[in-house]
């Protein structure tokens, strides 16, 4: 689906795979967080770790009576409370919407599909 925001001096339309990327790039700036997981089952009881290329496909965003909800699907780092990630996340996330592409966000949904040890 496409948002379209009016202005005076025209429209924007941003696409939701645009906010995707806005939000993914968001939330892997948070300390803690290995990456994003793929939103499809889990393989032998392990999360797929997505690339750079494929964050979007961790990122769900949804329009639900003109409210903008996000749901990420991530993998942590060992160690870390999960609690800490998953709400600087959300504050994150919500900021940049806000910041960058002038859109309140209603929820930020955490789904934490796996802990891993980094390197």
């Amino acid at each position: 689906m496409v948002l379209q925001i009016d202005s005076e001096s025209g429209s924007v339309f941003i696409t939701d795979h645009c906010l995707a990327v806005i939000a993914g790039s968001a939330a892997m700036e948070c300390y803690g967080l290995v990456g994003m997981a793929s939103r499809k089952q889990l393989k032998d009881g392990i999360a797929e770790l997505l690339g750079r290329e494929n964050w979007t496909r961790g990122v769900v965003i949804r329009r639900e009576n003109e409210r903008l909800h996000i749901d990420l699907h991530i993998i942590v780092s060992y160690g870390i409370r999960i609690s800490e990630v998953a709400h600087n996340i959300q504050t994150k996330v919500e900021y940049v919407m806000r910041e960058i592409a002038g859109l309140q966000v209603e929820e930020v949904n955490i789904f934490v599909q796996d802990v891993r040890v980094s390197s």
